[in-house]
């Protein structure tokens, strides 16, 4: 696992869990920002975490890092929420461990009939981001956001993190 991570798990008022990324490293502006984001990755490669709701185990792969910079998904992200995906790589242990209400799917296509024999599972997650007040430098709120955490279940058994997608900043009145 990666050491100096500022990441924490809390429960909001509404009861729900999210995870709290206090630091922006990733500015996610230029390619070479999501080929930090890559290398940050591999450092996960061959960890797993297990899912607290359903006590599943979530292993990441070698072919984790270059999914989650450099997918089509990913590159059709735009400016707060390609930020956020690029920062939301520093709590992948804690996504994993607050991810709810799996839901699986079949796969269907071919690219992936070796890879995710058993199909796939999608997981909601939630995470914060800090937002910076440009005057003082403080924090001066935080935007959450809302996804879909993407497991393939492959011919081993075991279910790999493979992407986090639909990533949305939620409307709802940010954390003070």
């Amino acid at each position: 696992m990666i050491e100096n991570r500022n990441v924490n798990i809390i429960t909001d008022a509404d009861g729900k869990k999210l995870v709290l990324i206090n630091d922006i490293r990733f500015k996610a502006k230029v390619r070479d920002d999501w080929t930090a984001v890559e290398e940050y990755l591999k450092e996960y490669i061959g960890d797993f975490y297990e899912i607290e709701e359903t006590s599943e185990k979530i292993y990441i792969s070698a072919d984790f890092p270059d999914e989650y910079a450099s997918s089509e998904s990913r590159i059709a992200l735009k400016g707060a929420v390609a930020k956020a995906k690029a920062n939301a790589s520093q709590a992948v242990p804690e996504l994993i461990r607050i991810a709810t209400n799996p839901k699986h799917e079949a796969n269907r296509k071919e690219k992936h009939k070796t890879d995710a024999v058993y199909g796939w599972y999608r997981y909601n997650i939630r995470f914060a981001l800090p937002v910076y007040d440009d005057k003082t430098g403080k924090i001066a709120r935080h935007n959450i956001y809302s996804a879909s955490m993407l497991v393939r279940h492959a011919n081993d058994g075991r279910k790999y993190l493979y992407d986090i997608l639909a990533i949305k900043k939620e409307t709802s009145s940010p954390l003070e």
